[in-house]
């Protein structure tokens, strides 16, 4: 079997798998993966560049190679092969965990329990909850909802999509080692810049995919067009800001303005300015625009692989 249908097979099954089991509760692959790159970081640690950009290879070739064994190990077995695709698809993707905690906020926010969403809300953001109103935790929720679109579902589908199973892997590790050592604290600033770094390259042609496709599959295509041209740029990350932006014109909300970081006041742009006040019946709405947008990514990754495979045939 040739690798592009490996990969279709494998991530569609695997995402069926998010979609039908969630993460686990104990034991995570992900979670496996973050204990030991901060065993790497023990040993490591230096208030420096050059140390954290060791640590960023270390942990991310290392999975990389890792995917790579495993992937050459069952290329024999069509089934092999699919299995393995599909065990990796499920372990890196988090669409149905991203889902089920922004439902569980809005469902406390329905009953009027703000205290109970307040309580939910760093299970899903950094934000810091006590600063925040029943709109503002919604449209926190929202924001996260996008942002996370990219990040744990249609950016390791386009890696996927281009390098198989190391690439599913390879993703998922750049992405977690950014949420460890690559925010701007005194004590991550310079060790974890590799990381941060890394982090942008890679979840480039995933944020772009995911304002492209949130832009087809939301209720207002040229909205969702115009919001991003206009605001995308204006937003301090250069991935967030595009899907941020497409999906608060696809929603025709009003995302962005003042935010507070475990004390921390960051005044962004506002993205959307005509649009409305985010209130909590959007939450569902970004959600399932969001699941909307796993599906066409799987798609889109599927038939890259499959192309790819095609020419790869042609040449040889």
């Amino acid at each position: 079997m040739r690798a592009g249908r490996v990969f279709a097979y494998g991530a569609a099954a695997g995402l069926l798998g998010d979609h039908l089991l969630g993460d686990p509760r104990r034991g995570h692959p992900v979670a496996a993966f973050g204990r030991a790159a901060g065993a790497v970081e023990k040993v490591l640690w230096r208030d420096h560049r050059g140390w954290g950009a060791l640590h960023t290879a270390v942990c991310v070739g290392g999975v990389v190679a890792l995917g790579a064994m495993a992937q050459r190990a069952v290329r024999t077995s069509p089934a092999a092969s699919v299995a393995l695709t599909a065990a990796a698809t499920w372990a890196v993707v988090g669409g149905t965990s991203l889902a089920r905690e922004a439902r569980r906020i809005a469902y406390a926010l329905e009953r009027g329990d703000v205290e109970g969403a307040r309580a939910r809300l760093p299970h899903l953001c950094g934000r810091d909850p006590q600063a925040l109103d029943a709109d503002g935790i919604a449209r926190a929720v929202v924001e996260s909802v996008a942002e996370n679109t990219s990040d744990a579902v249609v950016g390791a589908l386009v890696w996927g999509g281009v390098g198989g199973v190391p690439g599913l892997l390879g993703f998922r590790a750049v992405n977690t080692l950014d949420a460890m050592v690559g925010h701007r604290s005194p004590k991550y600033l310079r060790y974890g810049w590799a990381s941060a770094r890394l982090d942008d390259v890679a979840g480039w042609p995933g944020a772009r995919l995911t304002a492209v496709l949130a832009t087809l599959a939301g209720g207002d295509p040229r909205a969702a067009l115009r919001v991003w041209r206009a605001d995308a740029g204006r937003h301090p990350s250069p991935n967030a800001g595009p899907v941020e932006a497409s999906f608060a014109g696809a929603l025709g909300v009003r995302l962005g303005g003042t935010l507070s970081y475990a004390g921390r006041v960051e005044h962004r742009p506002v993205l959307n300015a005509h649009g409305r006040t985010v209130t909590v019946p959007d939450i569902e709405r970004a959600v399932r625009l969001s699941r909307r947008v796993g599906i066409l990514a799987l798609g889109v990754g599927a038939a890259a692989r499959l192309l790819a495979g095609h020419l790869k045939g042609h040449r040889s």
